[in-house]
């Protein structure tokens, strides 16, 4: 094919001047193996239309109305077949078809013999008498993928599709999702996915008063961070764990969960990764994943982004809850190391390194190896596991450091005539925190109300116990219990 690139495509000269690539279009019969073009990111975009939303694709079409050049148009049907590796995980070819009409000032190119499938010869002959002459070169402009356009395109949308709300393809998504999670289930979930309510049988061997344990949460502008980066197989994570830490600290083990995604817009890789992470988080802390809600809500959210919510239930055996009622002066608080903001901050912590310190994700952190985005997109630590460990009756109180941070949340689990007095220098507070407080002029105090200052778990042992629980629980001590009125004093 002289004039073309190796990829199939060649620049040409369109009506507003501007020149674009172009891409072989074949008679329907031809082979178009010899024009395959694999667009990595891209769409291709008949007139304002886009056709497919997924990569990579094989283009092959039918001019049967002609080519009028005093219009410049090709007037005709178009096939397209689009590999749906993330939606459907195979290798799998769906064939959709366009009415549209294509404006183009490309030159005429005839095809030879040489591009014409052996077969087609053999099965259409009457396509041999015209061949070349019926093969004609569509231009056709190529922008920025938008991965969130309907894989079933039609000439038309469907009016709910054309009001934001994409019906098809959010059920085309929920069908993709079974394999990974079916993987958090256990012989306790029954019925299928997609019902309408997520099934789970209530048996709780070897508990003699078992109590459900219930929260919901979501991770705040955590997720600005995601959008930024375009990475979104993490906060699904951050998601399940700051949900199930929640009911740890009562002692709780998790036993399923249920989440929410509201969006502008369904976009099927985000999608996707979104609840991978969930699914791998579940899947983790032992809890199944067993039902969610998808809401395309265009007139409340920006362009690309999504809020993220979930619930959780777990059960613990009311002898066994974990309170703080036995907390009394004398005992000693521990703290459990955090990996960086966790869920809890961002808010402020954006303002600071992006508007104040004008650092962008991809800025490398000062005095770090890490780049501000890695270092905000820090998955939010499972503590569960961890304080199951610790024997029965040892643990008084846990508390866990999200929003509130230590002054606010020591004091959910405190007797009213206890204090916890929290020694600031004992531990070292990470980076993170120091250069949001330098930068920000945040004062010392409210910064332990915002974030959680390198402790995401506190408990509160008898003196007799700190030594094992220290061990058990991999933490360090930074207070202790004094009378007050159920408030927590730093000390600096």
């Amino acid at each position: 094919m002289p004039g073309f690139a190796k990829d199939g495509g060649k620049n040409v000269k369109l009506k507003d001047g501007k020149e674009k690539n172009i891409i072989p279009v074949s008679n329907a019969g031809y082979n178009p193996c010899g024009w395959r073009a694999w667009l990595n990111n891209t769409t291709i975009t008949l007139g304002l239309q886009n056709v497919f939303d997924q990569d990579p694709p094989v283009v092959a079409g039918s001019f049967e109305n002609g080519y009028d050049e005093s219009l410049a148009t090709i007037k005709g049907r178009f096939l397209v077949r689009s590999v749906e590796k993330e939606i459907l995980n195979a290798d799998v070819i769906r064939w959709f078809e366009l009415a549209s009409t294509i404006s183009s000032d490309a030159q005429r190119i005839r095809g030879s013999r040489d591009w014409r499938s052996p077969q087609h010869t053999r099965e259409r002959p009457e396509a041999d008498a015209n061949g070349s002459e019926r093969i004609k070169s569509l231009a056709v402009s190529l922008k920025n993928r938008d991965v969130s356009t309907p894989l079933d395109m039609t000439k038309t949308k469907k009016a709910y599709a054309r009001a934001g709300v994409d019906v098809d393809l959010a059920n085309r998504l929920k069908r993709g999702i079974g394999a990974f999670v079916r993987q958090t289930h256990r012989r306790q979930v029954v019925g299928k996915i997609g019902g309408f309510g997520g099934l789970f049988r209530a048996t709780f061997p070897g508990m003699r008063d078992p109590v459900l344990v219930a929260s919901v949460d979501g991770v705040g502008t955590k997720v600005k961070i995601a959008f930024a980066l375009n990475k979104h197989d993490t906060i699904g994570a951050d998601l399940v764990n700051h949900c199930v830490d929640d009911i740890a600290v009562l002692g709780a083990r998790p036993l399923f969960f249920l989440d929410y995604i509201g969006c502008e817009k369904l976009d099927p890789r985000v999608f996707d990764q979104l609840l991978r992470g969930l699914a791998r988080a579940c899947r983790a802390a032992k809890c199944a994943l067993i039902g969610g809600e998808t809401a395309q809500l265009g007139d409340m959210y920006r362009k690309g982004e999504y809020d993220l919510a979930g619930c959780i239930v777990g059960v613990v055996d009311r002898t066994k809850i974990i309170d703080g009622r036995k907390i009394k002066p004398g005992d000693v608080v521990l703290g459990l190391a955090s990996n960086g903001l966790h869920t809890n901050g961002y808010s402020l912590a954006r303002k600071i390194l992006f508007q104040k310190m004008r650092l962008k994700p991809s800025s490398p952190l000062p005095g770090s190896t890490i780049t501000v985005g890695e270092e905000l997109l820090r998955v939010h630590k499972n503590y569960q596991p961890l304080l199951a460990k610790v024997p029965s009756g040892v643990t008084k109180g846990f508390a866990h450091i999200t929003g509130g941070g230590l002054i606010d949340n020591l004091p959910r689990i405190l007797p009213s005539n206890c204090d916890a007095v929290i020694e600031t220098k004992s531990w070292r507070v990470p980076s993170i925190f120091q250069i949001l407080q330098k930068n920000g002029s945040v004062d010392a105090q409210e910064m332990y109300q915002v974030f959680n200052m390198g402790i995401g778990m506190v408990a509160i042992v008898a003196e007799q116990n700190a030594r094992s629980a220290v061990s058990i629980l991999r933490a360090q001590r930074i207070g202790r219990i004094e009378p007050g009125s159920g408030t927590t004093v730093l000390k600096f």
